[in-house]
This record gives C-alpha cells, sequence and structure tokens, in this order.
C-alpha cells in the first residue's frame, strides 16, 4: 500500500474504484506507470481528467495523447488501449457514465427532446468541462448528500453535450442544451417552485433529501427547480440544505454538545465532513467556536 492507503505494483501504480451501487455510475482515481491498457471498451460514456503526465492512446483509428488539463472522451462501445506517454506515468480521474443516465439527465433538462450524445474527438482541451469533471468525482466517490452529486452529474452532463457532442445523430440539439434560451418557469412559477422547495427543506434538512423528491414538491423538473432555487435565493439548494445542517451544529455547539454530537444530529454522516465545511463556511473549527462561549458571562 502507498501512503494514501491505495493498492500499488512494483512500478508505483495505484488505483482507487468506486460503483454505484443502485445505477450504472463508476469512478476511478490512479496513477499508471507500468500498466498499459489492452484494447477494450465500456457499455457506458467514459470521461476522463488528466491530472498530472499525459497517457496516449489508439481510438477510432487514429493516436491520440492527454496531457495535464486534458479530458479523453469515449463513447460506449469506443475500443481504446492506454499507456504512459511520459516516464513518470500519469495520474487522471475517469468516470463512467451509463447511457440511461445520460438520458435521464437529458430528459429533465429538455422534456424528452434531445438525443444521446456523441463525441467526435478523444481528447478535449476544455477547462469548464474539466472544472465540471473534477467537481463531480469527489462527489461521486466521496459519499456527497444526494443533492450535491445530482447537481454536479446535471452540470457535467450539460457541460459534456453543450460544448463537446456532435451532431452525427441527426438530431439538433435543444436550446436548453446549446446555450440558448430556455423554456423555463414564468417568474412566478419560479418564485412558488422555488419558496415550495425551500419549506421541504427547512422541514427536512437533517435527513437525505433527493433532487426528485424537491422537484416533485416544486411540481416541476429537476433542472427548472434548480434554477428556481438559485436565482430567487441565490444558492443551489444542496448548499442551502447544507446550510441549515450547519446552522443547528453552530446552535448545538453553542449550547456545550461535543463537535462529534453536534456533526451527527445536524444530518452530517461523519465528522470530517462536517468539520471541513463548517471551517469553510465560517472560518473557524467546531471546537474553537464551542470554546469561545466557555466562561462567559
Amino acid at each position: 500500500m502507498n501512503q494514501q492507503g491505495l493498492p500499488t505494483t512494483p512500478g508505483g501504480d495505484w488505483a482507487r474504484y468506486w460503483r454505484d451501487p443502485d445505477r450504472p455510475l463508476e469512478a476511478m482515481h490512479a496513477h499508471f506507470v507500468r500498466h498499459v491498457f489492452h484494447l477494450h471498451s465500456h457499455d457506458a460514456y467514459s470521461f476522463a481528467v488528466t491530472e498530472s503526465g499525459a497517457q496516449r492512446f489508439h481510438c477510432r483509428g487514429g493516436g491520440h495523447t492527454s496531457t495535464t488539463g486534458m479530458i479523453m472522451a469515449f463513447n460506449p462501445d469506443d475500443p481504446h488501449d492506454g499507456e504512459a506517454a511520459e516516464e513518470l506515468g500519469f495520474t487522471y480521474r475517469i468516470m463512467h457514465i451509463g447511457p440511461e443516465v445520460v438520458r435521464d439527465v437529458l430528459d429533465d433538462i429538455t422534456g424528452g427532446r434531445a438525443a444521446l450524445p456523441l463525441f467526435d474527438r478523444p481528447v478535449v482541451d476544455d477547462p469548464v468541462l474539466a472544472c465540471a469533471l473534477r467537481r463531480l468525482h469527489p462527489a461521486l466517490v466521496g459519499g456527497a448528500d444526494p443533492l450535491v452529486r445530482e447537481e454536479r452529474l446535471t452540470a457535467a452532463v450539460t457541460a459534456m453535450v453543450r460544448r463537446n457532442a456532435s451532431n452525427r445523430t441527426g438530431s439538433a440539439v435543444p436550446r436548453e442544451l446549446s446555450g440558448g434560451p430556455t423554456r423555463g418557469l414564468s417568474g412566478s412559477g419560479r418564485l412558488l417552485a422555488a419558496r415550495r422547495v425551500r419549506a421541504l427543506l427547512d422541514e427536512e434538512y437533517e435527513r437525505d433529501l433527493t433532487a426528485q423528491e424537491l422537484a416533485d414538491a416544486a411540481g416541476c423538473s429537476r433542472f427548472a427547480l434548480y434554477r428556481a432555487f438559485r436565482a430567487v435565493y441565490g444558492m443551489p439548494p444542496s448548499d442551502y440544505h447544507r446550510l441549515l445542517r450547519l446552522r443547528k451544529a453552530r446552535r448545538l455547539l453553542a449550547a456545550g454538545r461535543s463537535a462529534a454530537d453536534a456533526a451527527a444530529l445536524s444530518g452530517f454522516a461523519d465528522q470530517a465532513h462536517f468539520h471541513r465545511w463548517f471551517v469553510r463556511s465560517f472560518g473557524v473549527t467546531p471546537g474553537a467556536f464551542g470554546r469561545a462561549g466557555a466562561g462567559a458571562g
């Protein structure tokens, strides 16, 4: 094992794999120096962000190289191989997203008017998509709240299709995915949907809520509710959900509860996750916040 607790080989290779138990979503974070991928394909869309080094591979009749910051994009059943293109190897994060998952996201955005995308370029230099994928990967493997995972999955799929999908299917890209005007809720409908979602979050923030539950409460699609909530309240539903938990934790800490109790009682999956977000949001550790009131009065 290496210092990160990951499996290693004599060449210094390591890999960490994650798989969703309920739907075709998989992800891997890996570093390869000696490993050589035999020609293979996946029954899913595969998108990989190269974090360091370079990987070379063959796909669709040509040779390609992905260097730091670039993206490898494979359609389902695209045969490809792969190996390090530099002596020190390469590190990358790859996500395999089943066509049915992509279809579900696109149907929610467009009302069923988008064809499944195809990608002509096996290597893409797109900082916006790379950022979306780098945000999605830790949300998948790190056990993020369902709302966070769905929001980042939607953002990544939208960036993939809007910025890089070809039109080989013969279907026009709907305006929602091309960056043009969208068919959204009216002003009053947007406000009503956002208020309904906020009411549900206010009442049940201690449990994990799904994007579909919020959509059902709002009476619109998941994509529409996300845009409505952000327009009205200035943040996505997942951020507001987390904020409600952090506010409860602050109250518990102020009342003298331990950081571990505050994390558990406010709905955080683990104390490390709670600690990280508390510091990011308030600039002080939970322990320091709790001690601040000691001896006051």
